[in-house]
């Protein structure tokens, strides 16, 4: 069951007129395909999309992109919308998503459930976190990260005894419970939960039944859980190096631009090109991408940036970027450290840099984006680190 209907506040403006998992990335991807392809790969092919907020793109996307699992062998993947199942308010936290869905955990009656979030980018054999649940006899399982202790006010904090059974659970707290073996570093939940279903079903309800109740998983259930019931924490680790492995909540403006300025690093963190593990999602049939011009002064070219179909290099420079379908740069045109959504046009001599440019966006000649940051709050968002972000179809003049 993957939660997909997050708002996706500190993504805004992206986020305005979409939900954060339906969120472009890569060039060619939404975010929640990393999640879907984790579970395709992983051989887990009965999958149900929980939505709420600003859901239509993100319905589209799943609807074109994803109707490749066969109904006939007991596969699917289906989108269920907030409902009020049970009652007149919408999803209250992520314990009451599921609580309000329990009818098809009912229904379905599965063994194991395993709760994922539809807004994280990476790449997981959800395999491993439930061949560790079953080795363990647990309850529940939460998959963690290793992070520095410097960040634990950004996410939920693991506190776990030798055996790594989880003994507490701290919410964002500023002193943090850290490691047993290393004390400079926590285990930060990844919010992805394998769960015996009889005793979900069983928390859930004793939750629901819970007044002061926020009804979130890491704020409510999983601390009551740990108290009476075996709850194990699985460490991600690229199985490899034994390093930790590549995670990212691109919650942020600031967090979303760095992950996509990895990608077109020389060796990226992240892969795109592990055909072993492949990216699925919903593409348009465009063109190959063009490059054209080679004149003095004016030469198409892209240097260290992914370049999708449909692209025009038209006499332009593109550099350490990334150009989503269609997207146009004109003669004397520069683009750097930036990335273009589809239909995104740069008109001739205009310059754009450290930028998010949102779809179908005419960026008019002589313009200059990136620049000059004073005049650019006056017109744009532009994030802590000082990312121009340009909202989807605003005209620029």
């Amino acid at each position: 069951m993957i939660l997909a209907g997050g708002k996706g506040k500190r993504l805004y403006p992206l986020t305005r007129d979409r939900t954060k998992p339906a969120v472009p990335f890569g060039a060619i991807y939404r975010i929640i395909d990393f999640t879907l392809s984790n579970c395709v790969n992983s051989n887990i092919r009965r999958i149900y999309i929980l939505t709420q907020y600003k859901s239509i793109s993100l319905n589209r996307h799943v609807e074109l992109g994803w109707n490749i699992l066969s109904s006939q062998l007991g596969e699917f993947i289906r989108l269920i919308p907030a409902q009020q199942q049970l009652d007149e308010s919408w999803y209250q936290g992520t314990a009451d998503a599921i609580f309000q869905n329990i009818y098809t955990l009912q229904q379905e009656q599965p063994e194991y459930v395993l709760i994922l979030s539809g807004d994280h980018v990476y790449k997981m054999d959800y395999g491993m976190i439930i061949d560790y649940h079953l080795q363990r006899g647990a309850d529940l399982t939460v998959a963690v990260l290793q992070v520095d202790k410097r960040f634990s006010r950004d996410f939920g904090v693991v506190e776990v005894d030798r055996e790594y059974r989880i003994r507490g659970f701290q919410e964002k707290p500023a002193a943090p419970k850290t490691m047993p073996e290393n004390a400079d570093c926590i285990l930060a939940s990844m919010g992805i939960y394998v769960f015996e279903t009889e005793i979900l079903v069983r928390r859930l309800i004793d939750d629901f039944r819970n007044e002061k109740s926020s009804h979130d998983f890491g704020r409510d259930v999983i601390p009551a859980m740990v108290k009476k019931d075996r709850v194990f924490a699985f460490t991600f680790v690229n199985p490899e190096t034994g390093e930790p492995a590549y995670w990212r909540d691109v919650g942020t403006l600031d967090s979303y631009w760095e992950a996509n300025m990895d990608l077109v690093s020389v060796i990226p963190q992240l892969s795109l090109y592990d055909m072993g593990w492949p990216i699925h999602t919903f593409q348009g049939h465009f063109p190959p991408a063009k490059t054209i011009l080679d004149e003095e002064n004016r030469t198409g070219v892209a240097i260290n940036s992914l370049v999708s179909g449909g692209c025009i290099i038209s006499g332009g420079k593109v550099s350490n970027s990334l150009l989503s379908p269609n997207v146009r740069v004109d003669s004397h045109a520069e683009v750097r450290d930036s990335i273009m959504m589809e239909g995104v046009h740069v008109e001739e001599r205009a310059r754009v840099k450290r930028a998010i440019i949102d779809k179908q966006i005419r960026i008019p000649a002589d313009t200059e984006i990136g620049y000059d940051l004073k005049r650019d709050r006056k017109r744009f968002t532009v994030s802590d680190s000082g990312i121009v972000v340009i909202p989807k179809a605003m005209q620029i003049v």
